[in-house]
């Protein structure tokens, strides 16, 4: 049955409505929601969805060309260069490594070369539009196992231009092309096709570096919100297009375009305009590819697809443990780095049809690669489920330091300080001049056997431990302040202190505001940002030596502080909406600046020796208020 466009619209939407919702209330993260729904309506089970899916399928990959544009955005060429050495040699070995590996049982397998060699790198990617959101969603992307995921994923993005530019060389003159769709490729030889790639690259980065910014600030000039926001689009579209002239993947051109353009004064403009249409785009991507997933494929030949799912996917999470073991990445976030990236990208559907086309594999081979490849990635979001509830938390109570055992602890106090880095260390020596004593544990076995020789008495062990706290009095305590090293530690002990230690106030420090939002969610009321009362001090002694008196410069540091932490609990709960979030803190900047603009209009101190008793008693009203 032929449904209309609207129809069709209609059910996408209300698969979504239906399926994230339940799926976030299940812990599954919207990733797998996408995907269950796709499948639900998919001509395999509801049926409200047919023939029409391949043609929507590359609509939906606009959502993925839209990700990858704001990725490249966000990537400055310097930061880039920065990140060389993991991009290239992590990223690269494990392209190189997984295409041979594939390359190498695909021959043995009696398949010719040059279609071993094609199944090795279509099969060496990996999905990053799953991966970054999965990893995104479980505040896992910037762990080191994100990181080092990031840093394959980019590789893997760049890595498919020259795979592109290498396949026409892979079906030869002798084999003939099919193409659906004509480019300016067709009728030439192999080298003039390469040439043609690399041709459509760098006019990418001279246009973007010469010709887009003068068109970015004519558009601005205009003050017209709507021709930006069409401007934006247009311009991921423009290099879309330009991509699938050559053959290319438009992916890879938007990519390339958002790095050139990641220095221009109107990226977070371009950023701002484009989220809302990528984020919609790449939930009807996720939920196309359920829908693709053959069924009556899968069950006439259910065993040789499963086989090839596991084994693929064994075989490349067992070459990326490797690599995170001589990239000395703990266990882990080696595991983690291992599980997230074990599946099969969506650059494989684009690279699976160009292989097709060139007769480099038959179409029985592509219809059976496409199945593995979209089970694969409905399983990423499963595996990292998996990995959550019963891999994470093994290693959450295990010392990371396996040679040395958690000391013993032999007093109680009611202050415990988990982390006695440079921030604990001062809270620590500040509590114990004022007669305060505490239990204190940190990880660092150096540290400890260092601050033993001081005379300070710390002891070794994980405050992530259920067990280890209560050996430091943890029942019986009042306060423990949590002063950890890195974010992850932090979140593991606070969540450990939430589970079994209710009772306990918590005092935590964090990095960041992005790090405050998160311990906000998990309920922490006293947070503390690791340098937000050092700079106000700082600009208050500034303030000082312009000439402003002591106690103006120190009750406005004061006032700045206390609005501050105010407006961290309403940006906490808008945070995921980027456009409403950048407008309510320019609108808190500007409540601010009102308010010490009144502060400065105040009558103060004349002697500025002091504070005087009026002055004390109405600040004493206003924290009250």
């Amino acid at each position: 049955m032929e449904h209309s466009y609207f129809f069709i619209t209609m059910i996408y939407l209300a698969a979504a409505v239906v399926f994230i919702p339940i799926a976030k209330k299940l812990g599954l993260g919207s990733v797998l929601g996408y995907l269950l729904a796709g499948v639900v309506i998919g001509p395999s089970l509801m049926g409200f969805i047919g023939s029409e899916g391949q043609d929507l399928m590359h609509f939906a990959e606009f959502g993925v060309v839209m990700m990858l544009f704001l990725i490249g955005i966000e990537l400055e060429p310097a930061l880039l260069w920065n990140l060389r050495a993991p991009i290239l040699g992590l990223g690269g070995l494990q392209v190189l490594l997984t295409t041979a590996a594939v390359a190498g049982l695909a021959l043995l397998l009696g398949q010719p070369l040059n279609a071993a060699l094609a199944l090795g790198m279509i099969l060496s990617l990996s999905s990053t539009a799953i991966v970054l959101q999965s990893l995104k969603e479980k505040g896992q992307l910037s762990s080191a196992a994100g990181q080092s995921a990031f840093s394959v994923l980019l590789f893997q993005d760049i890595a498919v231009i020259p795979m592109l530019a290498v396949f026409p060389l892979l079906a030869g003159s002798s084999q003939g092309s099919d193409h659906s769709e004509s480019s300016l490729r067709d009728n030439l030889p192999a080298w003039g096709q390469t040439l043609v790639v690399l041709g459509a690259v760098v006019v990418i980065v001279v246009a973007g570096r010469y010709l887009l910014r003068p068109l970015l600030r004519i558009i601005a000039a205009t003050r017209v919100r709507e021709l930006f926001t069409a401007f934006s689009l247009l311009l991921v579209v423009s290099i879309s297009v330009l991509m699938s002239l050559v053959g290319l993947s438009p992916a890879l051109g938007a990519f390339l375009g958002g790095v050139v353009l990641a220095n221009s004064e109107y990226r977070h403009e371009l950023e701002s305009d484009i989220e809302p249409f990528k984020g919609l785009l790449l939930g009807l991507f996720f939920m196309a590819v359920g829908a693709s997933i053959d069924f009556r494929l899968i069950l006439s030949m259910p065993w040789v697809i499963l086989g090839l799912v596991v084994g693929l996917m064994a075989l490349k999470a067992l070459i990326l443990l490797g690599l995170g073991k001589i990239f000395k990445i703990s266990i882990e976030q080696n595991l983690l780095f291992a599980m997230a990236l074990s599946q099969v990208g969506e650059f494989a559907f684009v690279l699976l049809s160009f292989s097709n086309q060139n007769n480099i594999l038959p179409q029985a081979t592509v219809s059976i690669l496409t199945a593995v490849v979209a089970i694969s990635m409905a399983l990423t979001p499963l595996l990292l489920l998996a990995y959550e509830k019963l891999v994470q938390p093994r290693f959450s109570v295990q010392s990371p330091d396996n040679t040395r055992e958690a000391d013993e602890i032999q007093e109680k106090h009611p202050i415990i300080i988990a982390g006695f880095g440079r921030f604990g260390n001062i809270v620590g020596r500040f509590l114990r001049v004022n007669g305060v004593k505490a239990t204190i544990l940190d990880l660092d076995s150096d540290r400890v056997d260092a601050l033993h020789n001081l005379g300070v008495k710390v002891y070794y062990g994980d405050a992530a431990r259920r067990d280890m706290l209560e050996s430091a009095g943890a029942a019986d305590a009042k306060v423990i302040i949590v002063a950890m090293d890195t974010v992850e530690q932090t979140l593991e002990v606070v969540r450990v202190v939430r589970k079994h230690f209710p009772h306990l106030q918590m005092l935590v420090k964090a990095e960041n505001i992005p790090d405050t939002f998160e311990l906000m969610d998990l309920g922490v009321l006293h947070i503390y940002r690791e340098t937000l009362d050092t700079s106000l001090r700082m600009g208050a002694d500034a303030l000082q030596m312009l000439g402003i008196r002591a106690y103006h410069a120190y009750r406005n540091a004061g006032t700045f502080r206390k609005q501050d932490e105010k407006a961290m609990k309403g940006l906490s709960a808008i945070r995921d909406d980027k456009k409403l979030y950048i407008n309510t803190v320019k609108e808190r900047i500007e409540e601010l600046e009102k308010l010490m603009s009144g502060e400065r209009t105040t009558r103060f101190n004349p002697s500025g020796l002091g504070w005087d008793e009026q002055s004390l008693i109405d600040e004493a009203r206003q924290e009250e208020e």
